[in-house]
């Protein structure tokens, strides 16, 4: 797909990290960018700096997203393309004993389903509904009519201790984004998954520096964290290349996590 001024996107999760520099690498090929993020402030900020559009939005809920497509499509136009971004994450062990007290606990339920409802039902809910309106679009050359990008993480394939519901999560995204390519395949819409290993996102910011430090020398090449328009790049390349479809492509500097 050629990115110009003709072509709308969404992004999930992209007022920071990951999804902000993609959201700044589509602008800076002219095409026309919707935000969906909870973090009003900097949406907004992000917004007005690339000429896009703001739409507050927990992917959690269908009413929210409805609402962010409307007001996305009004100013915009149908999508043409779609890179989900939005996730978060948390850490308990699936049971576990208090070495001062003794005491036995398991991960609590609601914990686990609250990331599966964000990062996974979340990522699939605005595909669908992405989706659903590109099929109304007239198809570009070979017939393309959108291109949908996932964000899982290399903890869909080797997740350490306590990520079991962040590995679900994402594993899921995984799972779902060869099935979806061939749900769509007759549509003209390709889906593609990255699998982001340690980047240098705000979260990991605020990360002490000798922390920092240890991770980016857990990377076998190059030794350091991932920089978002790292993502940005490869999530353009998925776009614009229209023979990349069906995959699962980490991005990680060769890394395989340790359990802990």
């Amino acid at each position: 797909m050629e990115l110009n001024s003709n072509v709308a996107a969404v992004v999930t999760g992209g007022a920071s990290g990951l999804g902000e520099a993609t959201v700044r690498a589509l602008a800076a090929k002219g095409v026309k960018v919707a935000i969906f993020d909870m973090n009003e402030q900097k949406g907004e900020t992000v917004a007005k700096d690339v000429g896009g559009v703001f739409c507050k939005v927990n992917v959690t809920s269908d009413e929210d997203v409805d609402a962010a497509f409307a007001k996305a499509r009004q100013a915009h136009g149908q999508e043409r393309i779609l890179v989900n971004c939005a996730g978060t994450g948390n850490a308990f062990k699936t049971a576990s004993r208090d070495k001062q007290t003794g005491e036995t606990k398991h991960f609590p339920i609601e914990a686990f389903n609250w990331l599966i409802q964000i990062n996974l039902i979340g990522t699939f809910r605005c595909i669908a509904k992405s989706a659903k309106g590109m099929l109304d679009l007239e198809p570009l050359a070979d017939g393309e009519r959108g291109v949908i990008i996932n964000t899982a993480s290399v903890a869909a394939e080797d997740g350490q201790i306590g990520q079991a519901a962040y590995s679900a999560s994402k594993g899921g995204i995984v799972g779902m984004t060869l099935p979806i390519a061939r749900d769509l395949m007759n549509d003209g819409i390709r889906v593609n998954t990255i699998l982001p290993g340690i980047f240098d996102t705000p979260l990991m910011q605020g990360a002490p520096p000798n922390v920092k430090e240890a991770l980016a020398a857990s990377v076998p090449f190059p030794k350091r964290l991932g920089a978002a328009p790292e993502y940005a790049q490869l999530a353009l390349t998925m776009i614009t290349n229209g023979y990349f479809n069906g995959e699962d492509v980490r991005l990680d500097g060769a890394i395989r996590m340790a359990p802990r």
